[in-house]
């Protein structure tokens, strides 16, 4: 069975080097097994701390989260670069100016493919 995660290298390092100290807007999305809709959305902005290709990318984040860290996983391939401009959040109606990146996220529950014998 492939793991479509390891079949590329998710960790682009020079792209990882210059996340530290930046601004980083989160969009993640929750699907059940097997939708095409999300069942939930989320946004979130904060500070990179760290980097680490083993333990991911560390956030202490900002604006009504502030204080708090979140640790996004070691994947760098969908960052990009984010034009400049005011980032308006749906959820809580916080904006986010000029943030350095965005990144999307899609977590996606896994099918319960085990039958009882």
């Amino acid at each position: 069975m492939s793991n479509h995660f390891n079949d590329a290298h998710p960790w682009d390092m020079t792209l990882a080097m210059q996340l530290p100290g930046k601004i980083v807007l989160v969009g993640l999305a929750y699907f059940e097994a097997g939708a095409e809709e999300p069942i939930e959305q989320q946004q979130l902005f904060g500070r990179v701390v760290h980097a680490d290709e083993h333990s991911g990318i560390m956030l202490s984040l900002q604006g009504l989260r502030d204080g708090e860290q979140y640790n996004l996983p070691p994947d760098t391939r969908s960052f990009r670069e984010a034009p400049p401009g005011e980032y308006r959040l749906r959820s809580t109606g916080e904006v986010v100016i000029d943030p350095s990146f965005t990144v999307t996220f899609s977590i996606r529950k896994q099918s319960n493919t085990q039958q009882e014998g």
